[in-house]
């Protein structure tokens, strides 16, 4: 019978929240790294509740040099016995003496990927399915994890119902035509009309089907009998884009509210993401403190610095101003009516406001069509919120709410007003004043962790040529 029966089961987490001297204990986990003299051995020991990593001593003369060298490599995963003891002069707070282990899973020293160093995130992108073994991501997935918890928590305590909208859709929310469709048509053999187009009538739904780009607009149909709900899901853009920004699968947070406006929306805007900061600097001190030593030296005053300044609001008229006093030759020229580029946002946050700032009121044909337009004729109710090291988090509007204005823009950018009918509804049947706007979870997570790649920020990533 081995020796580990009988003693109670206690995370890593657990023995660091309420060591007992000398009490017997079991605590299962992974091999970080292993090391032997002549008479004993000491394993470090992870088990992902937190950080921190427990020193296992395996005494010779209870357990075999030859079996611990030929079993204990890094990567193993074991279930170790023994007895808790505390060590208040030394480094760590406590060592676990054992008494004896069961290997669940050996490691081949030879071909494991992952050894004693820093690896680069570069490397680590290759082997996605082993870089939670990693402390940098064990501290940013528990972040996204209690970030995605203070989402729903914030929602829920202020009155919004949670809805959820579908991911397959029948129409472009954006308009910009970036979609990922789907079928059950064979590819190989497309079955087609005489005069050239796809039979879609064939196909499972009978006309043409996408993956979501946005749950906004059902969203909005949600609101006009809920009044205030929100959506936390999957969204899908085919953009062939290879910057650290932009990822073909990623998760966004959209709010609509009925009977707010422009002013009520950017105060929810900026109150919503600075409860996450609060709540990531709450909850998660010893995962930004790694993150800021390993990554990002000023992480933490960054922070703090959200809690305490108000975020600089420029109507967009302005912020093209501010750009072309700066006196920079900036790649992307500045003028009115041009879409602002990061360059432009990292000058107007990092350098003119150095603080989150909050640009409204864009130009109408840089925005999507659903924006309530603006008496001037020439602009919309829209705003972003554009962050240090990352731009734009947040991006929202006062919805269109009257119908011969929304057709009209409908119209001007020849939609296809069939895909639309259920949203015109809205507007023909007690339309009311509404908005709402939509936080890519990923992109405030580079923000919270310091991190500069998007793909770092999500468990498995999916962008162009790219599905880890």
């Amino acid at each position: 019978m081995s020796q580990t029966e009988g003693y109670p089961y206690k995370t890593i987490s657990e023995l660091y929240n309420h060591p007992i001297a000398e009490e017997k204990v079991m605590t299962k986990g992974w091999v970080r790294t292993r090391r032997t003299t002549r008479t004993v051995s000491f394993v470090e020991l992870v088990d992902g509740t937190t950080l921190r990593s427990l020193q296992i001593v395996l005494p010779h003369e209870k357990i075999s040099q030859e079996r611990i060298e030929a079993e204990i490599h890094t990567g193993a995963s074991l279930a170790v016995s023994g007895i808790l003891m505390l060590t208040p002069t030394r480094a760590q707070p406590f060592e676990l003496i054992a008494e004896d282990y069961i290997l669940y899973g050996p490691a081949d020293p030879q071909s494991y990927p992952l050894q004693k160093k820093n690896h680069s995130l570069e490397f680590l992108r290759e082997i996605s399915h082993l870089r939670v073994r990693t402390r940098t991501f064990q501290a940013i997935f528990r972040i996204r994890g209690g970030i995605s918890f203070a989402i729903h928590k914030y929602f829920q305590e202020r009155g919004f119902v949670y809805v959820h909208t579908p991911i397959l859709t029948p129409s472009d929310c954006e308009g910009a035509g970036q979609l990922f469709q789907v079928t059950t048509l064979p590819l190989y053999r497309v079955p087609m009309h005489p005069d050239g187009r796809v039979a879609y009538e064939k196909d499972f739904f009978g006309k043409p089907a996408y993956l979501t780009v946005s749950g906004q607009l059902e969203g909005e149909l949600l609101a006009m009998g809920l009044g205030k709900i929100y959506t936390f899901g999957p969204t899908f853009r085919a953009e062939p884009s290879h910057t650290p920004r932009h990822l073909a699968e990623f998760w966004m947070i959209e709010p609509e509210m009925a009977f707010y406006d422009l002013d009520m929306t950017i105060d929810l805007a900026e109150d919503f993401i600075r409860h996450l900061v609060i709540y990531s600097l709450t909850h998660f001190e010893e995962e930004l403190a790694f993150l800021q030593e390993r990554y990002e030296k000023n992480l933490l005053n960054e922070l703090n610095s959200i809690k305490e300044e108000n975020f600089l609001r420029l109507s967009y008229t302005e912020a093209i101003e501010v750009l072309q006093r700066s006196g920079r030759s900036f790649q992307y020229p500045v003028e009115w009516g041009c879409d602002l580029q990061a360059e432009h946002e990292r000058y107007l946050v990092e350098e003119y406001a150095r603080r989150p700032v909050v640009i409204y009121n864009y130009p109408k044909h840089i925005k999507a069509f659903y924006m309530r337009q603006n008496e001037d004729g020439k602009t919309v109710a829209a705003f972003d919120v554009l962050f240090p090291r990352v731009g734009e988090v947040i991006g929202g509007s006062q919805r269109e709410e009257r119908y011969d204005k929304l057709i009209a823009r409908m119209q001007e950018l020849n939609m296809d007003l069939f895909s639309y009918q259920s949203y015109l509804d809205t507007r023909r049947y007690g339309s009311v004043p509404h908005s709402g706007f939509g936080l890519g979870l990923e992109r405030v997570l580079l923000f919270l962790t310091g991190m500069t790649n998007v793909r770092d920020v999500i468990p498995f990533f999916r962008a162009a040529g790219q599905m880890a």
